[in-house]
């Protein structure tokens, strides 16, 4: 469904002697997200996932290398790719004076959609998303949940085939963030194509089939979280060192108990994942 081919994106900024330089943002990316799935977008600050996702919904213009949707390319048809694509943006962005209703609507009318067709998906997304009984409340009485569901039935009122979270459920309590999950996982089975950005690695981790770690620019790990965790190590045992938690990997629990006793001191033995696999290819906790 999206396809990316040596994606490359070059800024110009002034360094400290006030010279103009180059900075690679993007350096040489290459994707294939299939229809359907659940795509994660992994990295530090500053990795280059902003960038990746505003040329990938067509708000910045790549340096170089070819973004595809269903083989098509965007480069040329972005008014005909924008129909496939809707985007739930990190910060809220609505228009605080109007109501859930007419938020909708105001986004439907962009889309040309006629009246009888805006009214009955604003009243099907509503329900979707658990707010129709607040479709005539102002935005401004939502919680910070409501506001993140909202923002999902706003990208899904043109029926878009892929659709862009970044950062769905910052700042969210527990049980509004597994509620948002839910309603991701069910786009996935309606055959939505999802590309999800976070820093929370369990999010990722639980509701991504794959996913792409970036660093510096550069694609530097692609594949399932469990394919991620075995090849460093399904289990992890870690303790306390002189200076820092220390941690060490090992493909069997016998391999880490072992290793565990000669320690002698105080260790624990735990599963591997999303987030160790990050760390370890990353070399940093920036973002986390």
């Amino acid at each position: 469904m999206i396809r990316v081919e040596s994606l490359v994106k070059k800024f110009q900024y002034r360094n400290k002697n006030n010279k103009i330089v180059w900075r690679t943002a993007v350096d040489g990316l290459t994707l294939d997200i299939r229809q359907g799935e659940v795509f994660g977008l992994l990295g530090p600050n500053g990795a280059g996932k902003t960038t990746t996702i505003r040329m990938l919904t067509m708000l910045t213009e790549p340096t170089s290398g070819e973004i595809f949707y269903d083989n098509t390319p965007i480069r040329g048809h972005e008014q005909e790719m924008k129909q496939l694509i809707g985007v739930v943006p990190q910060h809220i962005n609505f228009d605080q004076d109007l109501t859930v209703g007419e938020n909708l609507e105001l986004h439907a009318r962009l889309h040309h959609m006629g009246r009888v067709e805006r009214h009955r998906r604003i009243e099907e997304l509503l329900a979707y998303v658990e707010l129709a009984d607040l479709v005539n409340a102002n935005v401004r009485e939502l919680s910070g949940g409501m506001k993140r569901r909202l923002l999902i039935a706003r990208a899904l009122i043109h029926h878009p085939r892929i659709l862009f979270l970044d950062e769905p459920t910052v700042a969210l309590d527990p049980q509004v963030r597994r509620r948002i999950w839910e309603l991701i996982r069910q786009l996935a089975r309606e055959q939505v194509t999802v590309l999800l950005t976070t820093h929370y690695i369990e999010e990722a981790e639980t509701l991504c089939e794959r996913v792409a770690i970036l660093n510096k620019g550069r694609l530097i790990g692609l594949d399932t979280p469990q394919a991620f965790c075995e090849q460093m190590g399904r289990y992890t045992v870690e303790w306390d060192a002189v200076d820092a938690r220390e941690y060490r990997f090992f493909d069997t629990r016998r391999e880490a108990a072992d290793f565990m006793a000669e320690l002698g001191g105080s260790a624990s033995i735990r599963r591997s994942n999303l987030e160790d696999v990050f760390i370890e290819l990353t070399g940093r906790r920036e973002g986390l």
